[in-house]
């Protein structure tokens, strides 16, 4: 059965979100009502091209080919490319029945990629908005450089399932802990700690200040020159947040989490 098709027809209970991670910080959540969210989803191996010296093809295919990608919302943190990648939004089919959500940088490259401006809904740090059963508030991030200075992340939140925080990519600053205030039950945290994010003990002392029920590595596994070890992660978890469960995720398989 085509994946695209399995989220679509796998069931979620209430008070849970299903997700499915596509490598680097790609993933789709799922509500118990159905809707299905994209979050920073990298489909090709665009980014292979962009350099000479450093190694960014992919270290294995995408699970899902921009072609099947079927999203109610499609969300990006912010623009480089293995985050707002122009190849995948441009060889989207649902295009004239989503929702594509982003800082004004990426919402530039939905509409050069064919996006009309009547579904695209900016959005920025502090700024919260609903969608049928989904409310997304935007969360400081802070730059990794200068191409692109306008990083944020995400807390989502399905009716009354689970909230989760997405980091997005962001050099440590000690403001991410305000996102603390949104109380999220779980919290998604880039961690290869090279090209200024977050690293394996800055994301263990993020998990501290933010306090969630539990906390996913991402962000470490699709490029060669661009790895980090997500056991590390886990490690500075049990000395830094050892009240926060880890959890790692196998690419496309689905994981579930409940609001206890």
């Amino acid at each position: 059965m085509n994946l695209m098709r399995q989220i679509r027809e796998f069931p979620v209970e209430k008070n849970s979100v299903a997700m499915w991670w596509f490598g680097q910080s790609g993933y789709i959540f799922k509500s118990p009502e159905g809707t299905l969210a994209g979050v920073d989803l990298y489909l090709t191996d665009s980014c292979g091209d962009l350099y000479t010296t450093i190694n960014l093809h992919r270290n294995f295919p995408p699970p899902l080919e921009p072609e099947d990608v079927d999203v109610d919302y499609f969300l990006c943190t912010h623009n480089h490319q293995d985050h707002t990648d122009p190849e995948t939004i441009r060889r989207l089919r649902n295009k004239d029945t989503a929702r594509f959500i982003g800082p004004m940088p990426s919402c530039g490259v939905y509409r050069e990629t064919g996006i009309e401006d009547g579904r695209i809904a900016p959005t920025w740090p502090g700024r919260s908005a609903e969608f049928a059963d989904l409310r997304i508030t935007g969360t400081f991030a802070l730059p990794t450089d200068d191409s692109d200075l306008n990083h944020m992340g995400y807390v989502l939140r399905f009716g009354s399932g689970p909230a989760i925080y997405i980091t997005g990519d962001t050099d440590y600053h000690e403001l991410l802990a305000s996102a603390r205030k949104h109380e999220p039950d779980l919290l998604i945290t880039c961690i290869n700690g090279g090209y200024n994010n977050l690293s394996h003990w800055e994301a263990s002392k993020l998990a501290a200040d933010i306090r969630p029920k539990a906390a996913i590595p991402c962000h470490y596994d699709l490029f060669p020159d661009n790895a980090a070890d997500p056991k590390l992660f886990r490690a500075a978890l049990a000395v830094n947040a050892p009240e926060v469960r880890y959890r790692e995720l196998a690419h496309a398989e689905p994981f579930v989490f409940s609001v206890d």
